[in-house]
């Protein structure tokens, strides 16, 4: 399935980004724009289910296959939050680019038993302001977020049930690999973070930010790509 893309910047490195379960490019408002200003030409994509893109079966291995028909090889960036991350992450062999920085990624998804599973994710989709806000104390803003959740298809979280509770960590990076981890991270605990780190993944933690980093803590965020998004070449 060709992608609905969204793109800032006219660059000559390629940046792509990969959004999570319930949202679509719109959750990269402003990282869209800063990369853009550090000589990135960014694209970032709608999923299948999300935002203006198509509907269709859903699974991880579709999102992948989807973003390799759509998404340029070779680019210099990629980032994948959560689903964006595990994505990322089944098509980084395809994607080939330069480095990959994989946003708390949804390489464990919590079994019913652990409190929180597909079907209670797929409940999301009537979320009102006041719950997005509850659960998201330090976003200034939410009225994107309500829209994106207009449009999405809650069957894409009913798909992954028949991954609960697996252990989706790649056994080794392909590329050059950041891992980034919300504080505390539900998916990634320190023994799994652990296990990263002997697999030859960097791993960054971003002080006190919840699970969606870049709408959490931008500035930290950005600060936590330091070394792996260097600044645009002097002209």
């Amino acid at each position: 399935m060709q992608l609905h893309t969204q793109s800032w910047g006219e660059g000559d490195r390629f940046a792509l980004l990969i959004h999570g379960m319930m949202a679509d490019h719109r959750t990269w408002r402003r990282v869209g724009p800063a990369l853009a200003d550090r000589g990135y030409h960014v694209i970032a994509v709608d999923l299948r289910g999300h935002g203006a893109s198509g509907r269709g079966e859903y699974s991880p291995r579709h999102f992948a296959d989807d973003v390799v028909e759509t998404l340029p090889a070779g680019a210099d960036l990629a980032i994948g939050h959560s689903l964006g991350g595990l994505t990322l992450s089944l098509a980084v062999d395809r994607l080939r680019p330069r480095r990959a920085v994989f946003s708390d990624p949804a390489w464990h998804l919590a079994a019913p038993v652990e409190g929180f599973g597909p079907e209670l994710l797929a409940q999301f989709k009537t979320a009102t302001k006041e719950d997005i806000r509850a659960m998201n104390p330090r976003w200034a803003e939410v009225d994107i977020e309500l829209e994106t959740l207009a449009v999405w298809d809650e069957g894409t979280a009913l798909s992954l049930a028949p991954l609960s509770g697996a252990d989706l960590m790649p056994a080794a990076p392909v590329v050059p690999s950041l891992v980034q981890l919300a504080d505390p991270s539900a998916l990634i605990t320190p023994e799994r973070a652990r296990t990263l780190k002997s697999r030859g993944f960097e791993v960054r933690s971003v002080a006190g930010a919840g699970h969606t980093i870049h709408r959490d803590d931008f500035d930290g965020f950005m600060g936590s790509l330091e070394g792996w998004v260097p600044d645009a070449p002097p002209r």
